[in-house]
């Protein structure tokens, strides 16, 4: 007998017939004998609709109030998943992210897990349900409803299965794996059998939707091995792992593009100490994850002054534009541009750290498609540049075809 967690994604359970298509794959994990968590995302649009909602009433709705109407979705999901359940004779029991003992910071929209006490969990196990858990959400110590962010359900599966210390975490999803780039838009593009914890970090923070990368994190730093699969078909997936000497290898693991980036630029900054800072920490303070730093200091009139431009997900926009203008007239901002036509393309690969010429075949591939690169951005595994987001999808099959093939 395992004690296994599977985590079923929004197109997994986007209607009825698919809600019942889980429920005959649990049954049969529980005809072994196996104790089954099952955790479960809102159904497919249904938390993009619940976002369009409110929005045709404001621009900026409280986030209190956006996380106690998306967290909606995901109870939908698991009640309707429990009668599933129930229908094909398995006993079934369901549970918000409070309920399951899952205990978040106050940040609201993009909370963090801090613990998770599973004794609920258990217990609901012991007594021969299979316990169907909202994703995507938690509540905070004084009793607050949360919620993680985007792909906030892989993150609760992760986490689940490192606190009730699981044999088996399985993430099903609509593909049938991890692949070396989107195969929607490189049809090339091959399954992966396995891949390191930090190329699938690399990926998930470039921009590629199989993971979301705070989850990856936690399996990381807990060694939560997992499998992401399809459920759809019985295809093997790929299993996320810690690093192995074969896997350096190959040099480039796999390719992404984020088309959910926007770049702000601030233009004739004073040259000054502490502006930098005084501008990143007011966007820290405002809850928005700032991406790739680039910063150019000219002289005018001579004074020394910069242009600084920063990329944060375009969800973040409007709320940085107003930090930002809060900030223009005591910081002596001359300017302040938002574009949210770029994409950001990145190449990752563990196999980068030990081979040479990378980059440079990189840039010479994107010239000779005629993209202009805007920001560059490196790490020991990865190089992302922004380009313009027209250019993006082109882009990204020529890096595959010269890297990967």
């Amino acid at each position: 007998m395992a004690l296994i967690v599977q985590k079923y994604g929004g197109t997994s359970v986007g209607n009825t017939e698919r809600i019942k298509n889980v429920a005959r794959r649990v049954a049969e994990f529980c005809k072994r004998g196996d104790q089954v968590v099952v955790v479960v995302s809102a159904m497919s649009g249904v938390t993009d609709g619940l976002i369009k909602l409110a929005r045709e009433i404001t621009d900026l709705p409280s986030e209190r109030e956006m996380d106690m109407l998306l967290a909606t979705g995901e109870q939908q999901t698991i009640a309707l998943t429990a009668i599933a359940l129930h229908a094909a004779g398995v006993p079934a029991v369901s549970l918000t992210g409070a309920q399951a003992g899952i205990v978040t910071d106050g940040v609201h929209t993009k909370a963090k897990i801090q613990n998770i006490t599973p004794a609920a969990v258990h217990r609901m196990l012991d007594a021969g349900n299979v316990v169907i858990v909202a994703g995507f959400q938690g509540q905070t110590e004084a009793g607050q409803i949360t919620t993680l962010g985007r792909g906030g359900s892989d993150l609760t599966a992760i986490a689940l299965a490192a606190a009730l210390k699981a044999d088996l975490c399985q993430i099903y999803t609509d593909v049938d794996g991890v692949y070396t780039a989107d195969p929607r838009i490189v049809p090339t593009a091959k399954k992966l059998s396995e891949i390191a914890y930090d190329e699938m970090l690399e990926l998930a923070g470039s921009g590629a939707k199989v993971m979301q990368l705070r989850s990856v994190e936690f399996a990381k730093k807990f060694k939560v091995v997992f499998e992401v699969r399809s459920s759809l078909n019985e295809n093997p997936g790929t299993i996320v792992k810690e690093e192995t000497t074969s896997m350096e290898g190959v040099v480039v693991r796999g390719i992404s593009l984020d088309k959910n980036q926007a770049k702000v630029t601030l233009f004739g900054v004073p040259d000054q100490p502490g502006r930098a800072a005084r501008i990143f920490r007011a966007l820290g303070d405002a809850a928005i994850n700032v991406d790739m730093i680039v910063q150019n200091v000219s002289h005018a009139g001579g004074k020394p002054v910069t242009d600084l431009s920063f990329t944060a997900d375009k969800s973040d926009l409007p709320k940085a534009r107003r930090v930002i203008e809060e900030l223009q007239k005591e910081l002596g901002i001359r300017e302040v541009q938002a574009d949210e036509n770029i994409g950001k393309l990145s190449i990752v690969g563990v196999g980068m750290r030990s081979h040479s010429g990378v980059a440079a075949k990189m840039f010479d591939v994107l010239a000779r498609e005629g993209v202009n690169i805007e920001m560059i951005s490196t790490s020991e595994i990865k190089i992302s540049v922004v380009i313009d987001l027209a250019k993006g999808e082109s882009a990204m099959r020529a890096l595959h075809e010269a890297f990967i093939g």
